[in-house]
């Protein structure tokens, strides 16, 4: 009989770490690196404060002040979409990326996704992030100060193959998951 199809997921990446411990920075050389090998990658920074999502004086903008729920822009080559929040789960945010084999979050630090957690010397002292799940640290400091695989920031590869390695678990653990053998 074969397996079941088996419903085709994101892997999901933590990075957290104290702020301005470099997270972004992190990101943006692992986004280029993932583009590079044509891996479709997301992004979905958690932000613990509100914000200001578009720009003043555009359409979108005085339509969302005027009371719209919702308001979206599209073009042949982008969406944009600014929603009033009620309180969505991580899940529906990954849904909003169905074409992304990874999708990261820029925070996230008390889940237990995998996570890789950034630590800078004069940042932060050591891990804050759930250790359940937390598979790699990206630091400047001494290596032998954490239990944790650790890799220095310039170390892009390394930390992309740890990555990778990563979603092939995940991968293989889903298909394992899924169909008897």
């Amino acid at each position: 009989m074969g397996c079941p199809s088996i419903e085709k997921k994101p892997v999901v990446i933590a990075v957290c770490g104290e702020k301005n411990s470099g997270k972004t920075s992190l990101l943006v050389k692992l986004v280029r690196e993932f583009s590079r090998r044509g891996i479709k990658t997301a992004v979905i920074k958690h932000d613990g404060h509100d914000f200001t999502c578009d720009i003043p004086g555009t359409d979108s903008y005085r339509l969302k002040q005027a009371g719209a729920y919702g308001t979206a822009v599209f073009s042949d080559s982008r969406i944009f979409v600014h929603k009033t929040g009620t309180k969505e789960r991580e899940g529906d945010l990954i849904q909003l990326f169905p074409e992304a084999q990874l999708v990261f979050f820029e925070g996230m630090k008390k889940s237990c996704y995998p996570k890789i957690e950034v630590i800078r010397e004069g940042i932060s002292k050591a891990p804050v992030s759930n250790p359940q799940g937390r598979f790699l640290i990206v630091t400047d400091k001494n290596p032998s100060d954490f239990a944790e695989k650790t890799v220095g920031f310039d170390d892009i590869g390394m930390i992309v193959d740890s990555i990778i390695e990563r979603m092939k678990e995940e991968t293989k653990e889903r298909n394992d998951n899924k169909c008897e053998r």
